[in-house]
């Protein structure tokens, strides 16, 4: 029992948690930071685009201003989108190191175009410029989990998974903090609000190319067994490792034999089929829930509640400070608690803040403390968002799919999480103004449909190897695994005339 422990306490060393650190603050960062970074200072970067097309073109219509923001908003999930598309052929090219280094192009790029935009009186470039940051949250998104989930060791995978969640809820409410308006959420700071999101991609350039990429792809993709080997060392921080490559060797052999999947050949394997559909079910939960509709438009939630003008900028600060707190509990709980009951309990205070939400609006022009309970239902909500529906997909997504299986199906998982993304910046505005107060009830019955699922179909994964959590799914996927002698057989029992036998091998 005392070596377990000395094990796990053995597992987290400097250089893995600098790498996790490093990682998190110059990619995830970034996505959370442009999530928010245009919500504060939208009225004067409207005002900004009325005056350099009036300029041009003479006066402007309140629907043409209220298209180029919306466009401007759209940009940034749209790229997301495209840059999930990249995922695969990326991270299979460049590794998951180097394609994080190669994506710092996406974010430093477009952090000039922003910061000169003003100065060079086009809209033009910010629409074009979030479009490439929106491909730079699309890679990160995914190739950060990717990553992280590879170099950690099975007893702080859970952990060090949530990492990205943190860096991204910390981005966005450093963007909240940065826009208050006596700060540079004014006339004068917004173009430097928006450029500063090359900062931590030019951080991650510098000192990322000093830590290990992942060993795993090294040693099955690359066939490098010596870099591998080198790398696992730093990042465990003891010499002995030959028990850890030995499995990714293992697993080397079937991959061999498979062949590299791609997301279209993925759909055809049995054995992965229910894996495939919690993966889009829990992204399509995680953003229909309406999560993003909170933070894309958190101000003028708060206005329509009744919080004054000049307190919604605090408010909204606040809300991104508990977002940040519940993310670190998360961090040091979901090895102790485990995956699913996170997912269950977030979910399930979603469902319930939304309800709430929703009665608080219809009444709120009845009493006059109805407001208030309009601002709790909405920070109830980011907690239970916080604790489970936003950090833990990633996290079992790293932990249900093989070295092979594992590009496609982030790639998925992205593509999902983005269309929903926009979908519901596009959609909510007319949800808002069409249903009212009724809104949210949609976002509720998605909550209570997703937990349903995941209560029925995902198991828990927490402290599982890969062999572990595929077994778990085998009987739904209707296959046996029987694992001998370090070969494990795939059989098919979807009918007797047509029984297939599949040779694979996991750890």
């Amino acid at each position: 029992m005392k070596e377990e422990m000395d094990m796990e306490v053995r597992g987290m060393t400097l250089t893995l948690a600098a790498a996790s650190l490093i990682a998190g603050f110059g990619s995830s960062f970034q996505y959370g930071y442009n999530v928010a970074v245009i919500n504060s200072p939208a009225t004067e970067m409207k005002l900004f685009y009325t005056r350099i097309y009036e300029d041009r073109y003479g006066p402007m219509s309140d629907n043409l201003l209220t298209l180029l923001w919306s466009v401007t908003v759209s940009m940034f999930p749209l790229g997301g989108f495209f840059g999930s598309l990249m995922v695969a052929p990326l991270v299979n090219k460049f590794g998951r190191k180097g394609t994080l280094l190669f994506n710092n192009i996406f974010s430093i790029v477009p952090a000039i175009m922003m910061g000169v935009s003003e100065v060079a009186g086009s809209f033009e470039i910010i629409i074009a410029a979030r479009f490439l940051v929106g491909i730079c949250a699309g890679l990160s998104s995914n190739v950060v989990s990717m990553y992280l989930g590879e170099i950690a060791p099975k007893n702080y995978r859970g952990a060090i998974g949530i990492v990205p969640q943190l860096f991204i809820t910390i981005g966005i409410v450093v963007a909240q903090v940065f826009g208050v308006r006596n700060i540079l959420g004014n006339m004068e700071g917004w173009p430097i609000m928006l450029g500063l999101t090359g900062i931590p991609a030019a951080i991650e350039l510098l000192l990322l190319p000093f830590f290990p990429e992942s060993p795993r792809y090294m040693l099955i993709q690359k066939g490098d067994e010596k870099t591998a080997r080198k790398g696992l060392q730093r990042l465990r921080g003891w010499e002995d490792v030959d028990e850890e490559l030995c499995e990714m060797r293992v697993e080397e052999q079937s991959e061999q034999a498979e062949g590299r999947l791609s997301v279209l050949n993925l759909f055809t394997f049995r054995s992965l089929r229910w894996q495939l559909l919690s993966v889009i079910f829990m992204n399509m939960g995680q953003q229909l829930s309406g999560v993003n509709a909170i933070y894309y438009y958190a101000d003028s939630i708060y206005s329509s509640a009744g919080v004054a003008d000049d307190h919604v900028q605090y408010v909204t600060v606040g809300t991104g400070a508990v977002n940040v707190f519940m993310t670190i509990a998360a961090v040091f709980i979901v090895e102790k608690s485990g995956r699913k009951l996170l997912l269950l309990i977030g979910f399930g205070v979603c469902c319930g803040a939304c309800v709430l939400l929703t009665i608080a609006l219809y009444f709120q022009t009845s009493l006059d403390w109805i407001p208030y309970v309009s601002i709790v239902c909405v920070i109830t909500y980011v907690i239970g968002h916080a604790i489970g529906p936003s950090p833990i997909p990633n996290v079992i997504t790293t932990e249900m799919f093989r070295q092979s299986s594992r590009p496609p199906a982030f790639m998925v998982a992205g593509t999902v999480h983005w269309l929903s993304n926009f979908t519901v910046g596009l959609v909510f505005p007319f949800l808002e103004r069409g249903l009212g107060a009724y809104s949210f009830i949609i976002f509720a019955c998605i909550c209570l449909a997703t937990l349903i699922y995941i209560w029925v179909v995902i198991p828990e994964t927490k402290n599982k190897t890969f062999l572990e959590t595929s077994k778990l799914f085998a009987h739904r996927n209707k296959v046996d695994i029987v694992v001998e002698a370090g070969d494990s057989e795939i059989k098919e029992t979807g009918g007797e005339s047509s029984e297939q036998e599949i040779k694979n091998t996991f750890f």
